[in-house]
């Protein structure tokens, strides 16, 4: 089952960014690569739970603002000490000029 639910404009995130959206009262981090690759995670790192978004992307890595653990943003696997546990990623896709965020991926 997909439940895919508008999340921003293509024109909104820039490449190698990250922008956060929220859709019913659940935070998310909305990332986009270079080649207008977009992926989706939990907005939050599994550490310490800081904001995701705060962070800097680069080469398909995100690294948390606060102790820099780093994920792989399009598997959400953990990259290494202080995080051992994977983000939960979710598919994403543009439709339209939007980007779309299936959140039962």
């Amino acid at each position: 089952m997909s439940n895919w639910v508008p999340a921003c404009a293509v024109g909104d995130i820039d490449e190698e960014d990250v922008v956060p959206f929220e859709h019913a009262g659940t935070e998310y981090a909305l990332y986009r690569l270079e080649g207008d690759e977009f992926y989706a995670s939990q907005a939050h790192c599994t550490h310490e739970q800081e904001v995701l978004c705060d962070g800097l992307v680069m080469d398909g890595v995100i690294e948390c603002p606060k102790h820099n653990g780093r994920f792989d943003v399009r598997t959400g696997k953990a990259l290494g000490a202080p995080v051992i546990v994977d983000l939960r990623t979710f598919p994403a896709k543009v439709v339209d000029g939007e980007v779309h965020v299936d959140l039962d991926g």
